[in-house]
Parts: C-alpha cells; sequence; structure tokens
C-alpha cells in the first residue's frame, strides 16, 4: 500500500513538471541562455512566437542570437530581423537587414510583406525600392524603344543587297553596338539587371570598337578603301581588353548578383566595373585618337567636288553627331574621375548615342543606298528632278553663275523677267535652271525674284530719308509693273506696307 502511494505521488509531482515546464515564463528562457544554445530549434519558437504577439523587441533579441549561430540559414533571421524593426517603426535598422537579406537570398518580393507598412511611406524604404525592384521609367522605356530601332536598322541594312557587304558589315556593327549599349542601360536604370545577373557588363566588351568601326567605314566609302590584313590591327584593344573581361562573364549567376548588390549597397552603380574610372579613360583615349583620324577623312571627302551632295550631307551629319558622342563622353568622364555625379552628363552621352542610332535607323528606311558612299542618295524633297542629268559640279557652276546675275546684273529689275529668260542667261535648259534654284535656293523662281526686289525696295526705302520718291517710283524701279503688287509682296516679306516701312525707317536707324 505504501509502495503503491510513493508511485502515485511521482507521477503527480512528474506531471506537475511536465506541465509548469511547458509554459515556463518566456523570461526564464531569455535568463537561461545556455537553453537557446542548447536547443536553438526552440529559441526559434520563441522569437516566431513574440513576433506573432508583436513582443518585437524579445523577438529581435531571440533571432539575433540564430543568426550568430554557424551553419543556420540566415535568411530566415535576416527577414524576421527587418519585420521586427519595421514593427518597432526602427526604419534604418529594417533597412539594414533588408539589403542584409537581399546580399543572402536575392527575392523582391519580399519587400512586399504587409509588415513593412508602417515604414513603407518612408523616404528610405521608397529609397530601397528604387534601388532594387524593377521599374519602367520614361527613360528606360525611351532606350529599350531606341534599342530596338537600332537592332531593326541592323536586320534591314544587312539584308539589303544593294549596299557593298563591306560598308554594310562596318555601319550595321557600328549601330549594332551602340544599340546593345543602350539596352544595357535600359535594363540596367530600370533594376532589370538584377532579374538577369548575366547582363553584368555585357556592353563593356565593344568599348574600344566605335571609333575603329567609324573610322574603318568612312575609309571604305571616301577612298574606297581596300581591306588588308594590317586592318585586324585595329582590334587589338578589344581582343586585349576581352581577356581581361572573360573571367568576369565566365562568374556564376550568384557570384554576379552579389558583385552588383556589394556595388549598389556601396553607393556605386550596380552596372559598372570595379576598374570604371580606368576603362572610361582608356575608351576616351581610343575615341579621341579615332576621331582625329575620323575628321582627316571626313574634311578629304568634303574638299572633293564630285563627291554627292546628298552623300556629302550624309557624312557631315555622321561626323558631327560622333564628336558630340566625344564630347559628351569627354565631360562624363572628368566627372567620373572626379567621383562626380555626372547625372545630366550621363543621359547626356546616351541620348547622342541614341541620336546616332535614329538618324541611321532613318537614313535605312528613307535613302539606304547612301551608306555605299557614292552618288545614290534619291532626291526626296524635290522627286521630279530625281532623274535629272545634272551633275553635281554643273549644278554649283549654274548656282554660282545665277547669282552673279542677280546681285551684280541685277535682272530681277527687268519687268518682263521669266525663268526662260534666266535659263537663256545661263546657257542651261529651263528645267536646270529651275532645278538650281529649287536645291540652292529652297525657293521658287518667283520667290527668288521676289526676294531679291524687295531687298532692293528696302534699301532704297531707307536710303530715301527726305522721302522724295514716290512709292509707285520704287515699284517701277526694282521690277514691279504696277503698286498693288508690289505692296502685297513687301507686306508678305515684312508684314508692313511700304509707306509703313517708310514711315518707320527713321526710328529703325534711330
Amino acid at each position: 500500500m505504501g509502495s503503491l502511494k510513493v508511485k502515485i505521488l511521482f507521477l503527480l509531482l512528474l506531471a506537475t513538471k511536465i506541465v509548469f515546464g511547458a509554459i515556463t515564463p518566456a523570461n526564464t528562457i531569455l535568463e537561461k541562455d545556455n537553453i537557446n544554445l542548447a536547443f536553438p530549434q526552440d529559441s526559434i519558437r520563441w522569437a516566431d512566437y513574440y513576433y506573432n504577439i508583436q513582443r518585437f523587441e524579445d523577438a529581435i533579441r531571440l533571432y539575433g542570437k540564430g543568426l550568430e549561430q554557424k551553419g543556420v540559414n540566415k535568411s530566415k533571421f535576416l527577414k524576421k530581423l527587418a519585420l521586427s524593426q519595421a514593427g518597432l517603426g526602427n526604419t534604418e535598422k529594417s533597412i539594414e537587414y533588408i539589403e542584409s537579406y537581399l546580399l543572402q537570398e536575392f527575392n523582391t518580393d519580399f519587400l512586399n510583406h504587409e509588415g513593412f507598412d508602417d515604414i513603407r511611406d518612408t523616404y528610405l524604404f521608397k529609397a530601397v525600392l528604387e534601388k532594387y525592384t524593377p521599374n519602367l521609367s520614361f527613360w528606360s522605356f525611351f532606350y529599350l524603344f531606341v534599342a530596338f530601332i537600332g537592332f531593326y536598322t541592323v536586320l534591314m541594312l544587312n539584308f539589303n543587297k544593294k549596299i557593298r557587304l563591306s560598308a554594310r558589315l562596318l555601319i550595321s556593327g557600328f549601330i549594332f553596338i551602340h544599340s546593345f549599349f543602350i539596352f544595357h542601360i535600359g535594363l540596367v536604370i530600370s533594376n532589370y539587371q538584377f532579374e538577369y545577373p548575366h547582363s553584368y557588363l555585357m556592353s563593356t566588351c565593344f568599348s574600344f570598337l566605335y571609333g575603329p568601326l567609324l573610322y574603318l567605314y568612312f575609309k571604305k566609302v571616301v577612298h574606297k578603301h581596300f581591306f588588308k590584313y594590317s586592318d585586324i590591327l585595329h582590334l587589338l584593344p578589344t581582343v586585349l581588353f576581352l581577356i581581361y573581361i572573360v573571367p568576369i562573364y565566365a562568374l556564376s549567376t550568384s557570384d554576379k548578383l552579389s558583385l552588383m548588390l556589394s556595388r549598389v549597397q556601396n553607393g556605386f552603380n550596380p552596372s559598372d566595373s570595379e576598374q570604371l574610372v580606368t576603362i572610361v579613360l582608356l575608351k576616351l583615349t581610343s575615341l579621341i585618337v579615332y576621331g582625329f583620324f575620323i575628321r582627316k577623312l571626313y574634311l578629304d571627302s568634303s574638299k572633293r567636288n564630285g563627291t554627292e551632295k546628298s552623300n556629302s550631307v550624309w557624312q557631315r551629319n555622321l561626323y558631327h553627331i560622333h564628336f558630340l558622342y566625344i564630347l559628351s563622353y569627354a565631360i562624363y568622364g572628368i566627372l567620373i574621375g572626379n567621383s562626380i555625379s555626372s547625372g545630366f552628363f550621363y543621359h547626356f552621352q546616351l541620348g547622342s548615342m541614341a541620336l546616332m542610332v535614329l538618324y541611321i535607323g532613318y537614313s535605312a528606311n528613307i535613302q539606304p543606298s547612301v551608306f555605299n558612299g557614292v552618288i545614290s542618295y534619291t532626291n526626296r524633297l524635290f522627286p521630279k528632278y530625281e532623274k535629272s542629268g545634272l551633275t553635281t559640279s554643273l549644278s554649283l557652276e549654274l548656282r554660282n553663275h545665277l547669282e552673279h546675275l542677280f546681285k551684280d546684273e541685277k535682272i530681277y529689275k527687268e519687268n518682263d523677267i521669266n525663268l526662260e529668260m534666266v535659263a537663256h542667261k545661263l546657257n542651261t535648259s529651263r528645267h536646270n535652271a529651275s532645278q538650281v534654284i529649287n536645291e540652292h535656293f529652297k525657293v521658287s523662281f518667283h520667290e527668288l525674284v521676289n526676294k531679291y526686289r524687295i531687298e532692293e525696295a528696302k534699301k532704297i526705302l531707307t536710303d530715301d530719308q527726305q522721302r522724295n520718291l514716290n512709292i509707285i517710283d520704287i515699284a517701277y524701279e526694282v521690277g514691279y509693273n504696277n503698286k498693288v503688287t508690289f505692296n502685297k509682296a513687301f507686306k508678305k516679306d515684312t508684314q508692313l506696307t511700304p509707306s509703313q516701312f517708310q514711315r518707320l525707317t527713321p526710328q529703325i536707324q534711330a
């Protein structure tokens, strides 16, 4: 009987210990650090319990100790610590844990957790969203749009068999590296480089090709250059740079992501190399050196009388846009070298690249044969002259003769002047005379005559300070047959009648 009582008492004591042990107050566990260390799963359960009942300070203490353990998955602890700090309203601390978590496990969906609602509208939290989450802005949309136009242009050029193969490959390669760089920037400023880590530095390998490709293209179209093995030397800087950068391209996805995240958390652009300043300076040197060579070729081309005018315009625009890019990139490089934020010039140099893509894309659509560098530019402004036999040299000669007739001989004063008369004096056809006036002066024959007549009339009115001349006399003097036509033409040019101009002349001179 006594033995039975002892057994019953023992069972009661054991049950009491189990029951009361299961509900030991939290501060008892917190005081016994050895329990947490010995049973980390218990600590995690208690930390989760405190988090769920919003005792965030207690949860943070336990999560912090769990974070210190070796061999544990830190992502869970970092997420809970970020949420707990957000629950306490400690935005800065919460963001520190968020960024640490993203380094461990990059998942921006975590930023949508309702636990961040209390700090979601703060400047710091919005900055984190802007740094890491994908977002399309005006600039990112614009750059991606321009890049796709460039890629389309590359395809269109390479499918156009009327353009010589060498010229086609050079100009399409030139526009491709522009478009690829702009596409890369579109990904970067919209934060999609974190979604696709292998995009890291993907356009940097082309840094030393901009100058050589355009130089070789100009050399081809200006001097009809036939390529030699020695031309391969222009690719040497790119080959050497590839030797340096290929090991970076060979990194794993996680390594590239960690590299980009580390850069952005240290205040740098995630898409830039750690050797950014060196690369920028070397690229700028390449652009300047080849820019000098391109300038020599362009000036040589512009001095040639046989160069088709429209082709000359194409080369001039290409040359000027490229030099705009060199200038903007030089300013960008100077700012980067001095650790100065280059926001405006960052977009300025990209804008000049976009302008190049759009201009070449426009030319490829409207006048693709110009890429050959021969007389083939279709006259879109004056289509009726497309089949004209008027050569460039003859056109310039007729223009000079026409200017002499109007400026020196003042044939516009003849009241019966007409296009046939002018063509006769130029010793050419009426058709050629009309083409020269349209193309060189951008006006019709009658508009040209009126222009010279009105300029002469204004000079006479200005010199006649005593107002001794009648308006009708001036009209006859400059070639008009009646006052009405003179008044109408004069007002169209000056917005004033001849009489009003005559009255205002002393005031204008004063």
